[in-house]
Protein backbone atom coordinates (compact mmCIF):
# COMPACT_ATOMS: atom_id res chain seq x y z
CA UNK A 1 0.00 0.00 0.00
CA UNK A 2 1.19 3.59 -0.48
CA UNK A 3 2.60 5.54 2.44
CA UNK A 4 -0.39 6.83 4.46
CA UNK A 5 -0.02 10.55 3.97
CA UNK A 6 -2.03 12.90 1.78
CA UNK A 7 -3.06 16.50 1.36
CA UNK A 8 -6.71 17.29 0.71
CA UNK A 9 -7.91 20.53 -0.90
CA UNK A 10 -11.40 21.73 0.04
CA UNK A 11 -13.07 23.75 -2.78
CA UNK A 12 -16.15 24.51 -0.70
CA UNK A 13 -13.96 26.13 1.94
CA UNK A 14 -12.25 28.23 -0.75
CA UNK A 15 -15.63 29.42 -2.00
CA UNK A 16 -16.71 30.16 1.58
CA UNK A 17 -13.60 32.23 2.27
CA UNK A 18 -14.08 34.15 -0.96
CA UNK A 19 -17.58 35.04 0.18
CA UNK A 20 -16.18 36.22 3.50
CA UNK A 21 -13.78 38.53 1.64
CA UNK A 22 -16.73 39.95 -0.30
CA UNK A 23 -18.64 40.46 2.94
CA UNK A 24 -15.79 42.63 4.24
CA UNK A 25 -15.48 44.68 1.06
CA UNK A 26 -19.01 45.53 -0.05
CA UNK A 27 -19.24 47.00 -3.54
CA UNK A 28 -15.57 46.28 -4.33
CA UNK A 29 -14.52 43.70 -6.89
CA UNK A 30 -12.28 40.88 -5.71
CA UNK A 31 -9.05 39.57 -7.15
CA UNK A 32 -8.43 35.98 -6.04
CA UNK A 33 -4.66 35.90 -5.59
CA UNK A 34 -3.34 32.56 -6.88
CA UNK A 35 0.39 33.26 -6.98
CA UNK A 36 2.80 30.51 -5.87
CA UNK A 37 0.57 27.89 -7.48
CA UNK A 38 -2.43 29.08 -5.46
CA UNK A 39 -0.40 29.18 -2.24
CA UNK A 40 0.64 25.56 -2.68
CA UNK A 41 -2.90 24.31 -3.30
CA UNK A 42 -2.47 23.97 -7.06
CA UNK A 43 -4.18 26.40 -9.43
CA UNK A 44 -6.13 23.63 -11.14
CA UNK A 45 -7.30 22.24 -7.78
CA UNK A 46 -8.25 25.65 -6.37
CA UNK A 47 -9.98 27.01 -9.46
CA UNK A 48 -13.42 25.51 -8.82
CA UNK A 49 -13.58 27.12 -5.39
CA UNK A 50 -12.38 30.53 -6.54
CA UNK A 51 -14.08 30.98 -9.90
CA UNK A 52 -16.66 33.22 -8.25
CA UNK A 53 -14.00 35.94 -8.06
CA UNK A 54 -14.00 38.93 -10.39
CA UNK A 55 -10.44 38.24 -11.50
CA UNK A 56 -7.31 36.24 -10.76
CA UNK A 57 -4.06 37.88 -9.66
CA UNK A 58 -0.75 36.06 -9.99
CA UNK A 59 2.91 36.51 -10.81
CA UNK A 60 4.07 34.82 -13.97
CA UNK A 61 2.97 34.05 -17.48
CA UNK A 62 2.88 30.30 -16.97
CA UNK A 63 0.33 30.69 -14.18
CA UNK A 64 -1.71 33.04 -16.37
CA UNK A 65 -1.73 30.52 -19.22
CA UNK A 66 -2.90 27.82 -16.82
CA UNK A 67 -5.82 29.96 -15.65
CA UNK A 68 -6.81 30.70 -19.25
CA UNK A 69 -6.55 26.98 -20.07
CA UNK A 70 -9.13 26.31 -17.35
CA UNK A 71 -11.61 28.39 -19.33
CA UNK A 72 -11.37 31.67 -17.43
CA UNK A 73 -12.17 34.59 -19.73
CA UNK A 74 -12.26 37.35 -17.14
CA UNK A 75 -9.45 39.65 -15.93
CA UNK A 76 -6.04 38.25 -14.98
CA UNK A 77 -3.53 40.58 -13.32
CA UNK A 78 0.25 40.17 -13.26
CA UNK A 79 1.10 41.52 -9.82
CA UNK A 80 4.77 42.17 -10.60
CA UNK A 81 4.14 43.16 -14.20
CA UNK A 82 6.35 42.23 -17.10
CA UNK A 83 9.95 41.17 -16.62
CA UNK A 84 11.04 41.94 -20.19
CA UNK A 85 9.61 43.67 -23.24
CA UNK A 86 8.53 40.53 -25.06
CA UNK A 87 6.24 39.59 -22.15
CA UNK A 88 3.87 42.24 -23.50
CA UNK A 89 3.23 40.06 -26.55
CA UNK A 90 1.84 37.37 -24.24
CA UNK A 91 -0.15 40.01 -22.37
CA UNK A 92 -1.74 41.06 -25.64
CA UNK A 93 -2.44 37.50 -26.74
CA UNK A 94 -3.96 36.42 -23.40
CA UNK A 95 -5.58 39.79 -22.57
CA UNK A 96 -3.61 40.11 -19.34
CA UNK A 97 -3.70 43.16 -17.12
CA UNK A 98 -0.34 44.06 -15.62
CA UNK A 99 1.32 46.16 -12.96
CA UNK A 100 3.78 48.92 -13.83
CA UNK A 101 6.21 49.72 -11.04
CA UNK A 102 9.33 51.08 -12.84
CA UNK A 103 10.24 53.27 -15.79
CA UNK A 104 11.49 50.46 -18.02
CA UNK A 105 8.04 48.91 -18.08
CA UNK A 106 6.62 52.16 -19.43
CA UNK A 107 9.35 52.24 -22.08
CA UNK A 108 8.42 48.73 -23.17
CA UNK A 109 4.75 49.69 -23.44
CA UNK A 110 5.60 52.76 -25.50
CA UNK A 111 7.43 50.57 -28.02
CA UNK A 112 4.87 47.76 -28.00
CA UNK A 113 2.68 47.26 -31.06
CA UNK A 114 -0.78 46.01 -30.14
CA UNK A 115 -4.28 46.26 -31.53
CA UNK A 116 -5.94 46.04 -28.11
CA UNK A 117 -4.75 48.59 -25.53
CA UNK A 118 -3.77 47.32 -22.10
CA UNK A 119 -5.21 47.67 -18.60
CA UNK A 120 -2.39 48.87 -16.34
CA UNK A 121 -2.08 48.96 -12.55
CA UNK A 122 0.33 51.76 -11.62
CA UNK A 123 2.00 50.94 -8.33
CA UNK A 124 2.88 53.55 -5.74
CA UNK A 125 5.63 52.87 -3.21
CA UNK A 126 3.80 54.31 -0.21
CA UNK A 127 6.28 52.98 2.33
CA UNK A 128 6.64 49.23 1.76
CA UNK A 129 9.85 49.92 -0.21
CA UNK A 130 9.67 46.87 -2.42
CA UNK A 131 8.04 47.77 -5.74
CA UNK A 132 6.56 50.98 -7.04
CA UNK A 133 7.25 54.59 -7.90
CA UNK A 134 8.15 56.98 -5.12
CA UNK A 135 5.46 59.62 -4.47
CA UNK A 136 7.64 62.28 -6.11
CA UNK A 137 7.77 60.27 -9.37
CA UNK A 138 4.27 58.82 -9.39
CA UNK A 139 2.42 61.61 -11.19
CA UNK A 140 5.06 61.76 -13.90
CA UNK A 141 4.68 58.00 -14.48
CA UNK A 142 0.90 58.41 -14.61
CA UNK A 143 1.22 61.21 -17.19
CA UNK A 144 3.50 59.10 -19.36
CA UNK A 145 1.10 56.16 -19.31
CA UNK A 146 -1.89 58.43 -19.93
CA UNK A 147 -0.31 59.61 -23.15
CA UNK A 148 0.19 56.14 -24.61
CA UNK A 149 -2.25 54.72 -27.13
CA UNK A 150 -1.19 51.28 -25.87
CA UNK A 151 -2.93 51.96 -22.53
CA UNK A 152 -6.70 51.73 -22.12
CA UNK A 153 -6.99 52.31 -18.37
CA UNK A 154 -4.80 53.03 -15.36
CA UNK A 155 -5.71 51.71 -11.91
CA UNK A 156 -3.93 53.37 -8.99
CA UNK A 157 -2.39 50.77 -6.70
CA UNK A 158 -0.33 50.38 -3.53
CA UNK A 159 0.41 47.65 -0.96
CA UNK A 160 0.12 47.97 2.82
CA UNK A 161 3.01 46.62 4.89
CA UNK A 162 1.35 46.73 8.33
CA UNK A 163 -2.34 46.17 7.74
CA UNK A 164 -2.24 43.22 10.14
CA UNK A 165 -1.44 45.53 13.05
CA UNK A 166 -3.46 48.08 14.99
CA UNK A 167 -2.85 51.75 14.28
CA UNK A 168 -0.88 52.03 17.53
CA UNK A 169 1.44 49.36 16.15
CA UNK A 170 1.73 50.83 12.67
CA UNK A 171 -1.46 50.00 10.82
CA UNK A 172 -2.31 51.61 7.48
CA UNK A 173 -2.70 55.26 8.46
CA UNK A 174 0.74 56.40 7.34
CA UNK A 175 0.66 54.67 3.97
CA UNK A 176 -2.97 55.58 3.36
CA UNK A 177 -2.10 59.26 3.90
CA UNK A 178 0.75 59.00 1.38
CA UNK A 179 -1.49 57.31 -1.18
CA UNK A 180 -4.32 59.80 -0.70
CA UNK A 181 -2.04 62.82 -1.00
CA UNK A 182 -0.19 61.46 -4.04
CA UNK A 183 -3.24 60.39 -6.03
CA UNK A 184 -5.54 63.27 -5.13
CA UNK A 185 -7.43 64.47 -8.24
CA UNK A 186 -6.01 61.60 -10.32
CA UNK A 187 -8.78 59.77 -12.18
CA UNK A 188 -8.90 56.00 -12.27
CA UNK A 189 -9.91 53.07 -10.14
CA UNK A 190 -8.08 52.19 -6.92
CA UNK A 191 -6.68 48.93 -5.50
CA UNK A 192 -5.07 48.94 -2.05
CA UNK A 193 -6.27 46.11 0.20
CA UNK A 194 -4.50 42.81 0.75
CA UNK A 195 -6.02 40.13 3.04
CA UNK A 196 -5.31 41.96 6.29
CA UNK A 197 -6.58 45.31 5.01
CA UNK A 198 -9.65 43.67 3.48
CA UNK A 199 -10.64 42.06 6.78
CA UNK A 200 -9.58 44.78 9.21
CA UNK A 201 -10.02 48.10 7.40
CA UNK A 202 -12.15 47.75 4.26
CA UNK A 203 -15.54 47.33 5.97
CA UNK A 204 -15.42 50.76 7.61
CA UNK A 205 -13.68 52.82 4.93
CA UNK A 206 -14.97 52.87 1.37
CA UNK A 207 -11.99 54.92 0.19
CA UNK A 208 -9.50 52.37 1.51
CA UNK A 209 -11.68 49.61 0.11
CA UNK A 210 -11.40 51.16 -3.32
CA UNK A 211 -12.58 49.42 -6.46
CA UNK A 212 -10.57 46.18 -6.20
CA UNK A 213 -9.38 44.23 -3.16
CA UNK A 214 -6.66 41.60 -3.40
CA UNK A 215 -7.16 38.88 -0.77
CA UNK A 216 -4.58 36.12 -0.75
CA UNK A 217 -3.88 34.16 2.42
CA UNK A 218 -7.38 34.70 3.82
CA UNK A 219 -8.83 32.78 0.87
CA UNK A 220 -6.78 29.77 1.94
CA UNK A 221 -8.00 29.62 5.52
CA UNK A 222 -5.22 31.43 7.35
CA UNK A 223 -5.66 34.55 9.48
CA UNK A 224 -3.36 37.35 8.26
CA UNK A 225 -3.18 38.80 11.77
CA UNK A 226 -2.67 35.61 13.81
CA UNK A 227 -2.21 35.28 16.78
CA UNK A 228 -4.18 38.47 17.50
CA UNK A 229 -7.09 36.95 15.65
CA UNK A 230 -7.78 33.44 14.42
CA UNK A 231 -9.65 32.02 11.46
CA UNK A 232 -12.58 31.40 13.82
CA UNK A 233 -12.66 35.13 14.60
CA UNK A 234 -12.85 35.94 10.87
CA UNK A 235 -15.22 33.10 10.00
CA UNK A 236 -12.71 31.41 7.68
CA UNK A 237 -12.37 27.69 6.97
CA UNK A 238 -9.22 25.60 6.37
CA UNK A 239 -8.78 24.88 2.67
CA UNK A 240 -5.88 22.41 2.91
CA UNK A 241 -5.66 19.40 5.19
CA UNK A 242 -2.44 17.45 5.71
CA UNK A 243 -3.30 14.06 7.16
CA UNK A 244 -1.50 10.81 7.86
CA UNK A 245 -1.63 7.82 10.21
CA UNK A 246 0.18 6.30 13.13
CA UNK A 247 2.62 3.69 11.83
CA UNK A 248 3.99 2.59 15.23
CA UNK A 249 3.66 3.16 18.97
CA UNK A 250 6.25 3.06 21.75
CA UNK A 251 5.90 2.71 25.52
CA UNK A 252 8.36 4.92 27.40
CA UNK A 253 9.63 4.88 30.96
CA UNK A 254 10.92 7.92 32.87
CA UNK A 255 14.31 8.89 31.46
CA UNK A 256 13.71 7.42 27.99
CA UNK A 257 14.49 9.82 25.16
CA UNK A 258 12.87 10.38 21.76
CA UNK A 259 14.36 11.07 18.33
CA UNK A 260 17.55 12.62 17.02
CA UNK A 261 19.58 14.48 19.60
CA UNK A 262 17.50 12.95 22.40
CA UNK A 263 15.84 16.33 22.70
CA UNK A 264 12.78 15.02 24.53
CA UNK A 265 13.08 13.04 27.76
CA UNK A 266 10.06 11.30 29.27
CA UNK A 267 9.36 12.46 32.82
CA UNK A 268 6.76 9.73 33.43
CA UNK A 269 5.54 6.50 31.90
CA UNK A 270 3.91 7.42 28.62
CA UNK A 271 2.91 6.13 25.23
CA UNK A 272 3.90 7.86 22.03
CA UNK A 273 2.85 7.43 18.41
CA UNK A 274 4.99 7.60 15.30
CA UNK A 275 3.39 9.51 12.40
CA UNK A 276 4.29 9.06 8.74
CA UNK A 277 5.14 12.71 8.09
CA UNK A 278 8.39 14.65 8.18
CA UNK A 279 10.20 17.63 6.79
CA UNK A 280 10.48 15.97 3.36
CA UNK A 281 6.69 16.20 3.26
CA UNK A 282 6.75 19.91 4.07
CA UNK A 283 6.21 19.64 7.80
CA UNK A 284 8.44 22.27 9.46
CA UNK A 285 11.64 20.89 10.98
CA UNK A 286 11.57 23.83 13.38
CA UNK A 287 8.40 22.52 15.07
CA UNK A 288 9.08 22.03 18.76
CA UNK A 289 7.72 19.96 21.64
CA UNK A 290 4.11 20.94 22.22
CA UNK A 291 3.25 21.66 18.59
CA UNK A 292 -0.41 20.62 18.25
CA UNK A 293 -1.42 17.52 16.30
CA UNK A 294 -4.83 15.85 16.07
CA UNK A 295 -5.01 12.09 16.65
CA UNK A 296 -8.48 10.72 15.91
CA UNK A 297 -9.65 14.35 16.17
CA UNK A 298 -8.20 14.85 19.67
CA UNK A 299 -5.44 17.36 20.35
CA UNK A 300 -2.09 15.89 21.24
CA UNK A 301 1.41 17.36 21.53
CA UNK A 302 4.36 16.60 19.34
CA UNK A 303 7.44 15.37 21.22
CA UNK A 304 11.00 15.03 19.94
CA UNK A 305 12.64 16.36 16.84
CA UNK A 306 11.01 16.31 13.40
CA UNK A 307 12.91 13.96 11.11
CA UNK A 308 12.79 13.55 7.34
CA UNK A 309 9.95 11.04 7.32
CA UNK A 310 8.47 10.88 10.83
CA UNK A 311 7.23 12.87 13.79
CA UNK A 312 6.31 11.54 17.23
CA UNK A 313 3.36 12.54 19.40
CA UNK A 314 2.27 12.05 23.00
CA UNK A 315 -0.78 9.75 22.96
CA UNK A 316 -1.81 10.40 26.56
CA UNK A 317 -5.05 12.21 25.52
CA UNK A 318 -5.98 9.30 23.19
CA UNK A 319 -5.32 6.02 25.04
CA UNK A 320 -7.25 4.04 22.40
CA UNK A 321 -5.03 5.19 19.52
CA UNK A 322 -3.37 2.38 17.58
CA UNK A 323 -1.40 1.83 14.39
CA UNK A 324 -3.66 3.13 11.62
CA UNK A 325 -5.27 5.87 13.71
CA UNK A 326 -5.89 9.03 11.68
CA UNK A 327 -3.56 11.97 12.32
CA UNK A 328 -4.26 15.55 11.21
CA UNK A 329 -1.12 17.67 10.92
CA UNK A 330 -3.22 20.71 10.02
CA UNK A 331 -6.64 21.44 8.58
CA UNK A 332 -9.94 19.61 8.92
CA UNK A 333 -9.94 16.56 11.20
CA UNK A 334 -12.54 13.86 11.83
CA UNK A 335 -15.77 14.68 13.62
CA UNK A 336 -15.61 18.36 12.73
CA UNK A 337 -12.32 18.93 14.58
CA UNK A 338 -10.13 21.71 13.17
CA UNK A 339 -6.42 22.37 13.59
CA UNK A 340 -5.72 25.78 12.01
CA UNK A 341 -2.49 25.88 10.05
CA UNK A 342 -1.66 29.13 11.85
CA UNK A 343 -1.28 27.31 15.17
CA UNK A 344 1.17 24.81 13.74
CA UNK A 345 3.12 27.55 11.96
CA UNK A 346 3.24 29.71 15.09
CA UNK A 347 4.62 26.83 17.14
CA UNK A 348 7.30 26.34 14.48
CA UNK A 349 8.23 30.04 14.42
CA UNK A 350 6.89 30.69 10.92
CA UNK A 351 3.62 31.57 9.14
CA UNK A 352 0.87 29.59 7.48
CA UNK A 353 1.91 30.91 4.06
CA UNK A 354 5.19 29.01 4.27
CA UNK A 355 3.66 25.70 5.29
CA UNK A 356 1.16 25.81 2.42
CA UNK A 357 3.79 26.68 -0.14
CA UNK A 358 6.30 24.15 1.21
CA UNK A 359 4.05 21.10 0.86
CA UNK A 360 6.35 18.32 -0.34
CA UNK A 361 6.17 17.14 -3.93
CA UNK A 362 6.02 13.55 -2.75
CA UNK A 363 2.74 14.12 -0.87
CA UNK A 364 -0.25 12.86 -2.88
CA UNK A 365 -2.83 15.64 -3.17
CA UNK A 366 -6.49 15.25 -3.99
CA UNK A 367 -9.55 17.46 -4.14
CA UNK A 368 -12.31 16.84 -1.62
CA UNK A 369 -15.59 15.76 -3.18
Amino acid sequence: MPRPIEAVIHPQALAHNLRRARDHAPDARVWAVVKANAYGHGIERAFAGLQGADGFALLDLDEAQRVRALGWRGPILLLEGCFEARDLEVCSRLSLWHTVHREAQIDWLAAHKTQAPHHVFLKLNSGMNRLGFKPSAYRSAWLRLSGLTQVESITLMTHFSDADRSESGGGIARQWAVFEATTREMPGERSLCNSAATLRHAPDNAAVRGDWVRPGIALYGSAPDFPERSIADWGLQPTMTLRSELIATQDLQPGDTVGYGSRYTAARPMRIGVVACGYADGYPRSACDGTPVLVEGTRCDMVGRVSMDMVTVDLTPVPTAQVGSEVTLWGQGPGGAVLPIDEVAHAAGTVGYELMCALGLRVPTRVDD
